[in-house]
């Protein structure tokens, strides 16, 4: 196996074990069937990523990942550029009342899979997407992403007087917007 993951960590806002952020990328790749890879992974503030999100997609707004793929998904080693906003990721965080590093996982995982040729321009390509990145992050130890975003929207309607439509529907929030550059 040859997964080549190299870190830049540019932000002030969380400690990160970049031999951890190795593993795990590692071993998403793998758990993806692809055992040959070159990644680069760019941790970031949200003034870096909002100028990365505006200059190369036309969004003048930060998120939380931003994938650059440099092979084709089905090349035989698969390459790309993950730029990660760990700030986002402290905040979000914090708004969910999960640890900071889950967060930040769940951002990896999601540019990981975008570099795999996973896409969620679409709702029914994003439920699969959703669904991936659920399975993978618990087969790690991770709590699932959308379980996380159900238990604070609980914990928010137990401290405050939700508005309920007329059909007694909740909606679930949708995670933080991310975005795959693909061109």
């Amino acid at each position: 196996m040859e997964i080549e993951v190299e870190i830049s960590d540019t932000q002030g806002h969380l400690r990160v074990d970049r031999a951890e952020l190795v593993r795990l990328a590692r071993q998403v790749l793998v758990k993806e069937g692809r055992p040959r890879a070159s990644i680069s992974i760019a941790l970031v503030d949200q003034v870096t990523i909002r100028a990365l999100n505006r200059t190369h997609l036309g969004h003048d707004w930060p998120t939380d990942v931003i994938s650059f793929p440099l092979s084709d998904a089905d090349d035989p080693v698969l390459a790309g550029e993950l730029v990660v906003s760990a700030e986002m990721a402290v905040a979000a965080a914090a708004q969910l009342g999960v640890e900071p590093a889950d967060e930040l996982a769940l951002y990896l995982v999601h540019g990981l899979l975008h570099l795999c040729g996973y896409d969620d321009s679409h709702e029914s390509d994003a439920g699969v997407m959703r669904q991936r990145e659920g399975q993978i992050l618990a087969d790690l130890g991770f709590s699932p992403p959308f379980d996380r975003v159900r238990q604070a929207c609980a914990s928010d309607e137990a401290l405050s007087e939700p508005s309920i439509p007329a059909d007694g529907s909740r909606p679930i929030p949708e995670p933080l917007e991310s975005s795959q550059w693909s061109g």
